[in-house]
């Protein structure tokens, strides 16, 4: 749970009495950041945590931080700074602060490093993963929201790929820590390969949505045990999910998160249908782009969560017949490249053919364009043998029965 606002100096501070009763005027120091009044014994300002003592000057003559790294904070921060990179150890709720990054300082349990005094950026904030040279993701809290409460969760086992991202719902009670708890659930259940069937293709194609409605019911159990019975407004989440396997991905959906599919060549697909009022007026007759930008458009009318009254997902599958990319992403990407050739533009546009790359290009291209929502982009180059050469190591499952 994130951490109440640090609460405003007192601009009035109470002076002590002196022997004739008078007050005695006590010394203070005013924070060249924010204005406020603070004792001039503080260390740092009561307001916004800047430090009140006056920094000493490096031999140098030049104030660098004490890890010898140019300072990632900028203006967006910490929405910009990476806060876990992949390959190093921990994660979005790993159980020690990273050191302040102004300074290497420790941070103290309140989010503010106790050397500096500088604002700590919350690892669930900014996080990437990379399990394959091929599949790569980044989840961002965006602009304009005080916490990311979207998540994603990822696996490769060979050729094999599971992509899932959850969208929490912002209203909601801890819906940070619900939609993780969400994604990682469904993950495990998609896991393992995906189920035969008796080798017939209705039959298979029972047997795998039986395995997305699974795996949404683990997520429902997941986000449901957020939180206690009491809590009136409990967490929600969006979910769609895909996996690829044998040039075939197989999809599921509830709410407004998105899976694209998009050939190099040929034309690009969303493969998710929108459980919104923008879709809801889309099927009647209004124009995506009209529709999109109503101002109920984002208004869900299905999701996971102890309110929902329905969380059976709408699964589909499609061939994979070329190169090109499978997207999962939430609506803080699609908010500002909707149809799939905006999204495809803006893929062209990152100048890369890293995964990694990519996904950080179409964050920080939500960010440029607003950031109004977190944004969760997971993305696996498919159809292309070439991009398989480097594979992550096995961590599949025993097949689904």
């Amino acid at each position: 749970m994130t951490q109440p606002p640090k609460q405003p100096a007192d601009t009035n501070l109470n002076p002590p009495l002196g022997p004739d009763g008078t007050p005695v005027p006590v010394p203070t120091v005013t924070c060249a950041q924010c204005g406020v009044l603070n004792e001039a014994v503080s260390k740092f300002c009561e307001s916004c945590g800047n430090s009140l003592v006056e920094p000493a000057s490096t031999a140098s003559g030049v104030d660098t931080p004490a890890t010898g790294h140019a300072n990632p904070l900028d203006d967006l921060s910490p929405i910009s700074a990476v806060t876990v990179r992949p390959g190093e150890p921990g994660g979005p709720d790993a159980g020690r602060r990273a050191p302040c990054l102004q300074c290497g300082g420790e941070v103290d349990d309140d989010g503010y490093c106790t050397q500096c005094g500088t604002k700590a950026p919350d690892p669930r904030d900014h996080f990437e993963e990379k399990p394959a040279t091929w599949v790569a993701g980044v989840c961002d809290r965006g602009i304009r929201h005080h916490r990311n409460e979207d998540a994603m969760a990822m696996a490769v086992d060979g050729g094999r790929v599971v992509l899932v991202v959850c969208d929490g719902v912002s209203n909601t009670v801890d819906s940070h820590i619900g939609s993780m708890n969400a994604a990682r659930a469904v993950l495990e259940v998609l896991r393992p390969p995906l189920p035969r069937g008796l080798g017939v293709p209705e039959s298979r194609s029972a047997a795998i949505t039986q395995v997305f409605t699974d795996a949404a019911a683990a997520g429902q159990r997941a986000i449901v045990t957020t939180v206690s019975d009491d809590v009136r407004n409990p967490p929600s989440c969006t979910l769609v999910a895909a996996v690829l396997e044998d040039d075939v991905v197989h999809y599921c959906g509830l709410g407004d998160s998105r899976i694209y599919l998009l050939p190099d060549s040929g034309d690009g697909q969303i493969l998710t249908v929108d459980d919104s009022m923008a879709q809801l007026l889309i099927a009647g007759g209004t124009s995506r782009e009209e529709a999109e930008a109503s101002k109920q458009a984002h208004s869900i009318t299905k999701w996971l969560g102890k309110d929902s009254p329905d969380i059976k997902p709408r699964v589909g599958r499609v061939d994979v017949t070329g190169p090109g990319w499978l997207i999962a992403c939430s609506d803080g990407l699609w908010n500002y490249a909707s149809g799939p050739e905006e999204v495809r533009a803006r893929i062209e546009a990152a100048g890369s053919s890293e995964p990694l790359e990519i996904a950080r290009h179409l964050v920080k291209f939500a960010n440029e364009s607003g950031g109004q929502d977190n944004i969760a982009v997971a993305l696996a180059r498919v159809g292309d043998p070439a991009a398989l050469g480097k594979n992550a190591a096995p961590d599949g499952g025993e097949p689904h029965g």
